[in-house]
């Protein structure tokens, strides 16, 4: 008490780095020592009044040494968090006193810079996390997905995909975050070819026409792709973002089959035929021809497809069961042999003719390189 008092007195004559230094020195004795009750009090109550110093080099100094501690005074953290930036900074980014709702709403009134300091958190609850996906800037989103200590939803991801998912630095931080579920990972990828395809420099060397078919069949090929690490258990999700966006078609689901990507396809039909997992998944392990069909069509597609797609899951069958060693070059011929070789006409023979001719150079390219490394 004798020692506050004489404190108190003093600080109206000390100089700005000699109160900091006091500052900082009751701040840590406060939280670190077993002051008596009375002690405890004064001490409070000094570092209540030193809220009011002219010089922010104080108040940053009691932030520095109260911000990580769980026995701060609430109120004295509460008004720090509210200081000029520096200040505040330091207490937003740290102390564990502050709950979700304080940082929601500083989140919502901050710019940035403190917008970033909260992403950046020890730990970024689900709530919080969902707050600055929401209205947090491109530049605090990228931090929040840096943030190994943030626990973030499928719906926030999905929401900063949906706002930022244009810039860079955001599109990056989505995309080498391993949580990203596929759907968004597929809404970035159309995002980048829309990108792409906008470009002055593509322009320039293609034309508006040619960009945008170039780009489609790009994006439509990287999403055969994108299947490959998608865990099944997010099938579903990213058909669903497929239908709603009108991109699951027949010949996507052809260029699917083609690729041999058997669980995607088996996923697509239980979701648009309404079938049980379980039968479809053992149609496609062994069912015959007329019960697929009948499948098929529950799922909407025409009967033209049917010849092809089953030629085409016969082969993966064998290769699944060692009976038979095979890759996409194979069976997309022999799914064009289906429709007459390489005389046939029509969009149907057209699209796994050019299934095919992918096929051919990708494994020329391969065995270029290979010969290249040898």
């Amino acid at each position: 008490m004798v020692v506050v008092s004489h404190f108190l007195k003093w600080i109206y004559t000390a100089r700005v780095s000699e109160r900091a230094a006091a500052a900082n020195a009751l701040a840590r004795a406060y939280v670190n020592s077993e002051l008596p009750f009375e002690d405890r009090c004064a001490a409070e109550a000094a570092l209540t009044l030193l809220l009011d110093d002219a010089s922010s080099k104080v108040r940053l100094a009691m932030a520095e040494a109260l911000s990580m501690s769980p026995l701060a005074p609430l109120q004295i953290i509460s008004a720090l968090a509210s200081d000029q930036p520096e200040v505040a900074g330091v207490v937003l980014a740290r102390s564990p006193l502050l709950t979700d709702a304080d940082l929601i709403n500083r989140v919502a009134a901050s710019q940035k810079a403190t917008q970033k300091l909260i992403a950046d958190r020890p730990f970024v609850s689900m709530a919080l996390s969902a707050a600055i996906a929401e209205i947090g800037e491109a530049e605090a989103c990228a931090v929040l997905l840096g943030n190994c200590g943030a626990d973030i939803a499928s719906l926030s991801f999905r929401r900063m995909a949906e706002r930022h998912g244009h810039l860079p630095m955001v599109r990056e931080a989505l995309i080498s975050d391993i949580r990203l579920p596929a759907d968004c990972r597929h809404m970035l990828l159309i995002k980048l070819g829309e990108t792409l395809k906008t470009s002055p420099l593509v322009m320039a060397l293609m034309g508006a026409a040619r960009a945008d078919r170039v780009m489609r069949d790009a994006c439509v090929k990287a999403s055969v792709t994108l299947i490959e690490g998608t865990r099944q258990e997010e099938h579903a999700a990213l058909i669903e973002h497929l239908r709603l966006r009108g991109d699951l078609t027949a010949s996507f689901l052809i260029r699917t089959i083609a690729h041999g990507k058997v669980d995607f396809f088996g996923s697509t039909l239980v979701a648009l035929g309404q079938q049980s997992e379980p039968r479809v998944r053992a149609l496609l392990a062994g069912g015959h021809d007329v019960a697929l069909q009948a499948l098929f069509r529950s799922a909407g597609l025409a009967a033209a497809t049917h010849p092809v797609i089953l030629r085409a899951l016969k082969i993966w069958r064998e290769v699944a069961n060692g009976k038979r060693v095979a890759g996409v070059q194979e069976v997309s011929w022999l799914m064009l042999k289906e429709l007459g070789g390489q005389s046939a006409e029509g969009d149907l023979a057209a699209l796994v003719k050019s299934i095919h001719l992918d096929a051919l150079r990708e494994n020329a390219r391969g065995h270029a390189l290979a010969i290249a490394a040898a």
